[in-house]
């Protein structure tokens, strides 16, 4: 039995275990209240309170976007939109609160779009180009080779600018740029999930290497997908630093002025591993979605609360995510917080499917 085989035998598995355990959330969530025919009628306070709670109370969003294949995920709080990218087609989607998916960029430079960032201060969208080999553009037998970060209009979904980042390498190695933060000065910062490199992007689209340390390479594996998986997600955070998670659960803290002083945070332990995406709160700490794709488990929202300028930090869970293969955190509406479930084992499957989910998750 060749690698491949066996992959699409385990993600198969692994996509029975969400099926099993989605049907299982539905089955549970799903019944109505009421009161026996004996009981009194509620008040007209009493109702109108319910009808307040039940507005006030964020609902899970079935997204009716078939094949999509979101990974990442941000909000936009003028427009109530979440920004979603399909790795299947390139694209990059709208969708309201009602589930409605629409296309808003489709750049064929773009050949899988996984991460997002809403950028209001440029009015921009920021998008990371990846491949997996599973996309509509893929380059066929090449998997891994490309890595870019795109600009677009917020407005108009036109880019702006487009840059490759593997011209900046030219090392011949596999690369994913796994998510994109951005500065108060406009400069972008974005991952490479499959070697120890930082790139830094100036809002003219004019790309350097910020940072590659050894610190920063990965080691986590994939059972015959991939291995030396590093880093999934960064945010900006106060103190001008990057706060860089890595799959295996660590976090890495990074100087903008200092680069070369990156160190691990000390946390209390670490995050549930793989780690795959982060949200910086409103008081700079930081939810974390650790996904269950390797074990079928619930995927784990964490919380994460820093201390001494993020040299230690405190780790705890605050809910779960039913479907194993949730891949990212978000703001919502009211500030609440959404964790992406996108059908990632579906797509390494080669399994179609008829939408993705997001559900609203407590932060602590």
């Amino acid at each position: 039995m060749n690698k491949k085989t066996k992959l699409r035998i385990a993600l198969a598995s692994a996509t029975l275990v969400v099926a099993a355990a989605t049907g299982t959330a539905l089955a549970s969530g799903g019944s109505s209240s009421g009161s026996d025919s004996g009981s009194e009628r509620p008040s007209t306070a009493q109702n109108k309170q319910g009808e307040q709670d039940k507005r006030q109370t964020p609902a899970v969003v079935e997204a009716d976007g078939a094949n999509v294949f979101p990974h990442s995920l941000d909000f936009d709080a003028p427009s109530k939109s979440f920004y979603v990218g399909s790795l299947k087609h390139g694209t990059v989607s709208t969708v309201g609160t009602d589930g409605k998916v629409r296309t808003f960029i489709d750049d064929p430079q773009i050949v899988s779009a996984q991460a997002v960032n809403i950028d209001r201060e440029r009015d921009r969208v920021l998008v990371s180009n990846v491949d997996y080999g599973t996309a509509d553009r893929s380059r066929k037998g090449a998997p891994f080779k490309v890595a870019g970060v795109g600009s677009y209009d917020l407005e108009t979904g036109k880019q702006n600018w487009c840059v490759d980042l593997t011209a900046l390498t030219l090392d011949g190695k596999r690369h994913l740029i796994s998510d994109v933060t951005v500065a108060p000065d406009g400069t972008a910062y974005a991952v490479d999930e499959l070697t120890p490199t930082v790139f830094r992007i100036d809002p003219e689209g004019n790309a350097s290497v910020f940072l590659r340390d050894d610190l920063l390479q990965g080691t986590l594996d994939i059972p015959d997908f991939l291995d030396d998986v590093g880093m999934a997600a960064v945010e900006y955070v106060a103190g001008d630093q990057l706060i860089i998670a890595m799959a295996d659960g660590s976090l890495v803290r990074v100087p903008v002025q200092h680069p070369e002083d990156a160190q691990k945070v000390r946390l209390s332990t670490p995050l549930a591993s793989p780690t795959a995406g982060m949200r910086l709160l409103a008081d700079g700490s930081i939810t974390a979605v650790s996904s269950g794709l390797l074990t079928g488990k619930p995927a784990r929202i964490q919380h994460v609360t820093p201390a001494d300028g993020w040299q230690t930090a405190t780790v705890t869970v605050t809910d779960t995510v039913t479907d194993p293969v949730t891949s990212d955190v978000t703001e919502g509406p009211g500030r609440t917080t959404y964790a992406l479930s996108g059908g990632l084992a579906d797509l390494l499957a080669g399994k179609p499917n008829d939408g993705f989910t997001l559900t609203p998750v407590g932060t602590g």
